[in-house]
């Protein structure tokens, strides 16, 4: 007989793993779905996560790759596998908490919106907020936003999942939650190229500014409130991934500032750089609205290879003169 688990982990990286085994240190009976079986036999045989090294798994978190049945089930595959995952679950009535930031390259939708289309009758939340992986998993103290417009449904979710070293603030505004931790990520590879390119902290400081700007007028165009932007799910997302070195978005930018090719840079990592599919997404999205986003086109167009570094720069400093 299949056991029935608390939660539920879909996607064994490294923020997966760090939210499994939060759980699992919480009492709860938890799951961590891995797609490879070699890995996952790996894992479990270790007790380490490669991607997350140094942190030992709980002897009782159950490292599974069939999808664990679970009262609630936490996603957190690469933005790019989201739907082509939730596709494969097997139908239910367990809510799904979406853990991965970006936009779907060929759609420009955000997580719950994917979700929407595939389960348009299962209750979704949103999950996201300023949290390094190595960090939670240690044990360090962080906050997120957990976001859902359906006031009770929130409240037993937060019930579920509170913890005593992530504590969580509820949001309605699922959309603007999910934006803001898929454009934190595109202004996040900008920030790094400044630094990269040394053009010091004054820029980045600006730079990070005139992000939470961009990040709040799409926001209001897509239906979002401007006030998350100031919230974990914003400002604080983006301060930390402009800031924080082991943001892998931040040091994406900080190699291409320094000269190195895109291919190469990707070429060297094994896990995934959300920022590089978000980019010429998240512009799609705002011309599509009719939302100015230079930052968004800047970086679009540097990862594409069609400006360097000098004209993108330009490209932000030249424009039209306005009040802010």
């Amino acid at each position: 007989m299949n056991r029935r688990y608390d939660i539920g982990v879909i996607g064994a990286g490294a923020w997966g793993t760090a939210l499994a085994t939060l759980n699992a240190r919480m009492g709860r009976r938890v799951a961590l779905w891995a797609r490879d079986p070699a890995r996952a036999a790996a894992m479990d045989t270790a007790r380490e996560n490669s991607r997350l090294p140094g942190v030992r798994l709980p002897d009782d978190l159950d490292v599974v790759t069939s999808f664990p049945d679970a009262e609630v089930l936490l996603v957190a595959v690469p933005m790019q596998f989201l739907r082509a995952v939730l596709m494969a679950l097997p139908a239910g009535a367990s809510p799904l908490v979406l853990c991965c930031k970006g936009l779907e390259a060929n759609t420009f939708l955000l997580p719950p919106e994917v979700a929407a289309v595939v389960h348009p009758r299962r209750p979704a939340a949103v999950l996201t907020g300023p949290n390094f992986a190595h960090e939670i998993a240690a044990g360090l103290p962080a906050a997120s936003a957990l976001a859902t417009p359906e006031p009770d449904f929130r409240a037993r979710l937060m019930e579920q999942l509170r913890t005593d070293k992530l504590r969580l603030y509820g949001s309605t505004d699922i959309l603007g939650a999910a934006l803001g931790g898929a454009v934190k990520n595109v202004v996040a590879i900008a920030a790094g190229v400044v630094m990269g390119a040394g053009l010091g902290e004054n820029a980045r400081a600006a730079l990070i500014t005139r992000g939470i700007a961009e990040i709040a007028r799409l926001t209001v165009a897509l239906g979002g409130r401007a006030e998350t932007v100031s919230g974990l799910s914003g400002l604080g997302d983006l301060l930390l991934t402009c800031t924080g070195s082991k943001s892998r978005n931040y040091s994406l930018g900080f190699e291409l500032g320094k000269g190195v090719a895109l291919a190469a840079i990707l070429r060297s990592r094994t896990s995934v750089t959300e920022g590089v599919a978000t980019a010429p997404a998240l512009l799609a999205r705002a011309v599509a609205v009719g939302v100015e986003m230079p930052i968004a086109q800047a970086v679009s167009a540097l990862l594409a290879g069609e400006m360097d570094i000098a004209g993108t720069m330009a490209s932000i400093m030249g424009r039209t003169l306005r009040d802010e």
